[in-house]
């Protein structure tokens, strides 16, 4: 079966393409509009379909919406509730009931030639469950979904028995956990739904001291569930704006809330593994992107092993959708094969872009050593290369390379990116390496634990070494990432380090590079050394002449 899934309701839009249980395609929408997270800035807009991902989707299958099975939307309207009646505040909420009721005809109007019946809705935390337990490569697993919200629920756990789901505790609103941490983000002048990652960032400089009041108004009931009761932050510490800079309070508080979400998110998997007794747990939702949070748990949980979705966050319920509804109808759904499911280009066509940005370039006998070369000089290097990641990591495919020995190295490619000092960057990591310099859950391919930097590696690797003397690692395999290994090889020939630091080819505000044309941007608008896009090099000494 040819199933095409679609997120739209929210944030994220995604499309993916699953075809005989074999994930083919996925990408997010933002890559395409070039408008971060997909939807224009107002305050509702979920009308904004997929349609650039979708489209892209099916060509690279070669197929047209006639050809399609199934379309699954990653939203189910006869689960909604007024938003009054769940005791949270949407002034949208009205907007986004007649939308979803009205999506089957929105769909076909995308995709002509689409049969009308073919469109399936899949439950929102049914879809993020699917993404992680049809797609995790370890058979049978407990899943937990943990978000801000789906259509009158905020979080899922049950477990996979072959393919099939079965829930055993849910959680409805308004009580949820990922709006709290939504919550603290905005009260810290950050976006909400968009920049909770910053709190987490954050957290490292500052203590707990604001624990105690917040387990008074979240915690764990026991029984599979939580309680969140409104908490009033401005008693605890003023709210920053966006324009200041923050303090020490701020940080105590975004340490305060950190904590909690891991202690509550542990109660919950302590839950769980009662009630299933598995060996692995999957994760998906947005608070599964929480790196600190899944360090915990698969430190002091009780699953042997836990597996993130690396797009845990909504663009991956169009990907669980898809292989829900594939499992549904008997296809033997397929782990999926990595987070490389997006765009890519051939040689001929990377060469034919930087020819008609008349560009100079040449194409060295090897890219890795090139790029190598260029890091050892203390260079930075916008690698781009193969298909693009769905997710919101840089996994090898769409990075910002740099020296790990410098510790300035920090300052300068937030710098060159445009975003906060307090932001860290990842170290990219040999898997056969990793474990003598981190100490944490390996392999760590999609970038969702963090590592403490062992004592002796602190000082030869400090731009990576966040304040806290953690890392957010990504290990690579050498068999199946030939080039990357490659690159590693050739720098810790010239430097005697393992490691070279990883971070999004973007600048602030932007999704990550997707394209040709817009790496080419976005080398001409940074301070960035050496572009390695596919075979070829263009030097930033090369342009200016």
């Amino acid at each position: 079966m040819r199933v095409l899934g679609l997120n739209a309701v929210f944030h994220d839009p995604a499309a993916a393409l699953v075809i005989d249980g074999t994930v083919v395609a996925a990408a997010e929408e933002e890559r395409f509009s070039r408008r971060k997270h997909g939807k224009r800035p107002v305050p509702f807009s979920a009308w904004e379909l997929p349609e650039q991902a979708a489209a892209w989707c099916l060509a690279e299958a070669g197929l047209t919406p006639a050809d399609i099975d199934i379309v699954t939307y990653s939203y189910a309207p006869h689960l909604c509730r007024p938003a009054e009646e769940m005791g949270i505040h949407d002034p949208w909420d009205h907007l986004r009931q007649m939308y979803v009721n009205h999506a089957p005809s929105f769909i076909t109007t995308m995709l002509p030639g689409l049969d009308p019946r073919a469109v399936q809705f899949v439950p929102h935390h049914v879809a993020h469950a699917a993404s992680a337990g049809l797609a995790t490569p370890y058979g049978d697993n407990s899943v937990l979904v943990c978000d801000g919200r789906g259509e009158a629920t905020s979080y899922l756990a049950g477990r996979y028995r072959d393919g099939e789901l079965e829930i055993l505790a849910s959680q409805r609103l308004p009580h949820s956990l990922g709006l709290f941490y939504e919550n603290a983000t905005e009260h810290l002048g950050f976006l909400r739904s968009s920049d909770e990652y910053k709190v987490m960032a954050l957290a490292s400089y500052g203590t707990p001291e604001f624990a105690g009041e917040l387990r008074k108004a979240v915690r764990a009931t026991g029984d599979g569930g939580f309680v969140t009761e409104a908490v009033d932050f401005a008693a605890l510490t003023p709210a920053r704006s966006p324009e200041e800079g923050w303090t020490r309070q701020h940080a105590d508080l975004a340490a305060s809330v950190q904590l909690v979400l891991e202690e509550t998110l542990l109660e919950l998997a302590l839950w769980l593994h009662d009630q299933t007794g598995d060996r692995v747990l999957t994760m998906a939702g947005g608070v599964a992107l929480n790196c600190v949070a899944n360090s915990r748990l698969a430190a002091e949980g009780p699953f042997e092993k836990l597996w993130v979705q690396p797009a845990a966050g909504d663009a991956g319920t169009a990907l669980g959708g898809a292989l829900h509804a594939a499992h549904g109808v008997g296809d033997l759904t397929q782990p999926m094969p990595g987070a490389d499911l997006g765009r890519g280009w051939d040689d001929a066509a990377l060469e034919s872009a930087l020819r008609a940005a008349r560009l100079p370039y040449t194409r060295p006998d090897d890219i890795a050593e090139e790029a190598a070369a260029a890091l050892a000089r203390d260079e930075i290097v916008a690698w781009f290369q193969g298909r693009s990641e769905f997710g919101p990591r840089a996994l090898g495919r769409r990075s910002l390379l740099a020296h790990p020995g410098n510790a300035a190295n920090l300052e300068r490619l937030n710098a060159v990116k445009g975003r906060e000092t307090f932001r860290p960057v990842a170290p990219m990591v040999r898997l056969d390496r990793a474990t003598e310099i981190f100490d944490g859950p390996v392999p760590s391919p999609y970038m969702l634990f963090v590592h403490d930097v062992a004592p002796q590696w602190r000082t030869r690797i400090p731009a990576v070494v966040h304040v806290d003397g953690t890392a957010r690692i990504q290990t690579v395999d050498p068999a199946r990432e030939r080039l990357l290994t490659g690159l590693l090889a050739a720098f810790e020939r010239r430097t005697g380090l393992p490691v070279v630091v990883n971070t999004s080819l973007n600048t602030a505000g932007r999704p990550m590079v997707d394209s040709p044309r817009d790496v080419l941007e976005c080398f001409g608008s940074a301070p960035i050394d050496l572009l390695a896009i596919g075979p070829f090099a263009v030097r930033r000494t090369e342009v200016g002449r």
